[in-house]
């Protein structure tokens, strides 16, 4: 299932995409696409329904973020063994994990904000994994298991604000806007190896990444449970997993970071495309 939230900022309403590309209304079975929703027995009651009972939503409302009250927005860095050669930076040992404030979640389709004075506002795409049952102290081999599904995640970073502020990666990485999800979550029926999965980002209508999810350093199945000896994963809880290589700040000969007027298309294979527009905060 294509499971989405339709509707304007702080209002959405739980939805579908049916087999046809049909946007069509949940809000008579689920009050939100949320952790309540998200477990296997709520989704296989999901899957039951006739889908051509459902109404039609008409027109083309605006998609919110594909999930809603998100406890969690848990994010891997250097993930990628692309990524980690051009940022000149060692192959981890263990992920490195840092928190996303949940005030940076963003709708795939509205505009990304650049902070006052921002001049390093960087791309990410990334493979954003969907918790749907709790996970505490998993083995690797289970991890899969407490997957819901799967999204487009663009993990927009202020390069500054991220490595000369001081402090933790967290200051970059949260500005508003700067976690669009969506435009759907794909469900882990549907997505039966997330190691094989191609990433795309363009910006201006130039390939930016190009990379593909078995690049991986740490696998989601490594992720979730390396998380999971840290922290108990609940439904709803987001975990973005890293970004190939093709980042702004790592262009040669001269980095190139996000400005007034840009637009960003991001993809990822089976999951969807997000556009965003890029403006500057007032």
């Amino acid at each position: 299932m294509k499971l989405v939230r339709f509707g304007e900022s702080g209002q959405e309403a739980p939805g579908l995409i049916d087999n046809a590309g049909l946007l069509r209304d949940l809000s008579g079975h689920v009050s939100d696409i949320d952790g309540r929703s998200l477990a296997p027995a709520a989704l296989d009651a999901l899957r039951a329904i006739d889908t051509a009972s459902l109404p039609v939503v008409e027109g083309a409302p605006r998609l919110g973020p594909c999930i809603g009250s998100v406890g969690k927005f848990v994010c891997i860095g250097l993930n990628y063994h692309d990524h980690a050669r051009e940022t000149g930076n060692a192959i981890p040992e263990y992920p490195i994990v840092f928190l996303k404030a949940n005030s940076a979640i963003n709708g795939p389709y509205d505009n990304v904000v650049l902070p006052r004075d921002s001049r390093y506002s960087d791309w990410e795409v990334e493979l954003g994994v969907v918790i749907g049952t709790a996970a505490k102290y998993v083995d690797e081999d289970q991890a899969l298991d407490h997957v819901a599904g799967y999204c487009v995640v663009n993990d927009v970073s202020e390069r500054k604000f991220q490595t000369k502020l001081s402090g933790q990666w967290t200051k970059g990485k949260s500005c508003d806007t700067f976690g669009p999800l969506g435009p759907w979550m794909v469900t882990a029926d549907e997505i039966p190896d997330p190691q094989a999965l191609q990433l795309t980002l363009d910006v201006n209508g130039v390939r930016r990444q190009d990379g593909n999810t078995n690049d991986m350093i740490f696998s989601v199945r490594t992720i979730i449970a390396h998380l999971s000896q840290l922290m108990t994963l609940h439904p709803g809880d987001i975990i973005a997993t890293g970004t190939p290589a093709g980042v702004g700040s790592g262009i040669k000969p001269e980095p190139v970071f996000l400005r007034d007027g840009d637009e960003m298309i991001v993809s990822i294979e089976g999951l969807g495309q997000q556009q965003q527009k890029v403006v500057a905060d007032s």
